[in-house]
């Protein structure tokens, strides 16, 4: 269940009203490896197989579909030989938190993006808004959720998931490229509905996504990440602008 109902009263102009509002639903999610607790996050239901396999995927903990026997919401079990990194996260984190419980902050080159070449043209980016929009059913609902969406050269939608927690939006989406055998992603372009910190650019490297668009702000430090790396960084997308930070020769 992604929504739920609560009374509330409401006050305009003087006026008060008893009416039923819907609120995004937001629930704890244990990431277990093998038996043992990674990660409790705060997510919406739904996809949770695929935010595991994402999360396990950004850790450096898997490559590959392969590397796990099973999976099981957030249970996963690995095959044998696959060594847990020393740097993975082993506390809870809530919904805002991308890399809590980290004893040693990710590089952007750790691993390198895969740069790739596709060329986006602008009337592609400033269309973006209004095809996710236009998917994201929980949020015209509750307008308490956040999305990531995955597009090709050609503007079509390939995945779209939302989620109270950005990072676990974005997890999800790589979860079901992992699942579906498609990453790197080095062709494809990554929307953001909201703003855009340096974890989330650790994410989109590490999936060789060579293109992000958000409609709010970047961090100095994930600019500073997508100039490194060669991404393209898109941000402020609202209506018929948007600043380019970074990136600028896949823009045509």
């Amino acid at each position: 269940m992604r929504t739920s109902a609560v009374a509330i009263s409401r006050r305009e102009a003087g006026v008060c009203t008893n009416q039923t509002d819907f609120l995004a639903v937001e629930e704890p999610l244990t990431i277990r490896v093998n038996g043992e607790v990674l990660s409790i996050t705060m997510r919406t239901p739904g996809e949770d197989e695929e935010l595991a396999l994402g999360f396990l995927y950004g850790e450096g903990v898997i490559q590959r579909l392969t590397d796990t026997l099973q999976q099981q919401g957030g249970d996963i079990k690995l095959i044998p030989g696959i060594a847990l990194p020393p740097t993975l996260r082993r506390f809870p984190t809530h919904a805002a938190c991308g890399v809590c419980g980290r004893s040693i902050l990710p590089q952007a080159d750790e691993p390198p993006a895969h740069k790739g070449s596709p060329l986006f043209s602008q009337a592609l980016l400033l269309s973006l808004n209004a095809l996710v929009r236009a998917q994201q059913e929980t949020f015209e609902t509750t307008g308490g959720l956040h999305a990531a969406a995955l597009f090709d050269t050609k503007g079509t939608l390939l995945c779209l998931r939302e989620d109270i927690g950005r990072h676990n939006a974005v997890d999800k989406v790589i979860g079901w490229a992992l699942q579906k055998g498609l990453l790197p992603l080095s062709e494809q372009l990554l929307f953001l509905s909201g703003r855009v910190s340096y974890e989330l650019v650790q994410k989109a490297a590490r999936a060789g996504i060579p293109a992000l668009v958000a409609v709010g702000a970047p961090s100095s430090l994930a600019v500073a990440m997508c100039q490194e790396a060669d991404i393209t960084l898109v941000g402020f997308l609202r209506g018929d602008r948007f600043n380019l930070y970074a990136g600028e020769w896949r823009l045509v």
